[in-house]
């Protein structure tokens, strides 16, 4: 007789950040398929961060994403469009395990923003019965509730220079569980679009981590399309990267490919 699936919930990236190890991340913003989720295990990335904010989704090809992660291990993980993104606690109830909220500037955001992801007594989120992350087994809430609340991983980004000023509050919000440096926006907003390596934004990134740190939380850096200056940033104590999107992974292989073709002929 096959026996019952009582499996735990687990977040491999809240397992790896825990145990102090570093997370990579694929962003999705071309792939409707599920198969992406395979991709991004196939090719050593831990999480997808699909990317809600600047592409178009629809929630059904989110949910089936989710569903492929879940089941091969992957943490599949949603930046949603804002702080009043309507739909955080249906896509939490649907089989993603994480939310990114962009440009959070202070932390009445990030409590907002725990309030909306975490049950009580964290956060506020509502209960429903028949959970994908259970495979709808049904489990009592005394089970459920706080299984749900260790494995959903909040992200907060820091953006703006608001948010950097505030992000000694922000860490300090009990529920978040890591701060995300947005490299690109944080240096327009600085007045500096595209220097990735000026020593303001370096400064910014070693803040960022020096308060996750302070306040037992975990830093992330995104952004930062560089392989060198990622390994740079893991070293000064990052763990959770986003690596790059599929759309630059694709056109990166495809440039690398034809260029050697018509190199040799």
């Amino acid at each position: 007789m096959a026996q019952p699936d009582t499996a735990r919930l687990r977040n491999p990236v809240k397992e790896t950040l825990k145990a102090g190890g570093v997370s990579l991340g694929m962003t999705v913003r071309l792939g409707r398929s599920p198969d992406i989720a395979r991709i991004a295990k196939a090719t050593g990335h831990e999480f997808i961060f699909i990317d809600t904010q600047h592409s178009i989704f629809d929630l059904e090809t989110i949910a089936a994403i989710a569903h492929t992660a879940l089941a091969i291990g992957i943490a599949p993980l949603v930046r949603v469009r804002g702080i009043d993104d309507p739909d955080v606690s249906l896509l939490l109830d649907n089989g993603i395990t994480g939310i990114i909220y962009p440009d959070i500037a202070n932390a009445g955001e990030a409590k907002q923003a725990v309030d909306a992801c975490k049950f009580a007594p964290i956060g506020k989120r509502s209960v429903v019965g028949g959970y994908p992350h259970f495979n709808y087994r049904a489990v009592p809430l005394t089970e459920s509730v706080p299984e749900l609340n260790d494995a959903c991983l909040l992200v907060c980004m820091i953006e703006t220079m608001e948010g950097l000023d505030n992000v000694e509050e922000i860490a300090a919000i009990d529920g978040v569980d890591v701060l995300h440096v947005g490299s690109n926006d944080l240096l327009v907003n600085m007045g500096k679009p595209g220097k990735f390596d000026d020593p303001a934004i370096i400064a910014a990134q070693d803040r960022v981590i020096s308060a996750a740190k302070a306040h037992g939380k975990f830093a992330g850096i995104g952004g930062n399309r560089d392989v060198g200056r990622q390994a740079a940033a893991v070293r000064r104590g990052a763990q959770f990267v986003t690596t790059q999107t599929d759309i630059a992974f694709l056109a990166a292989a495809a440039r690398e490919w034809t260029q050697g073709v018509r190199a040799l002929v």
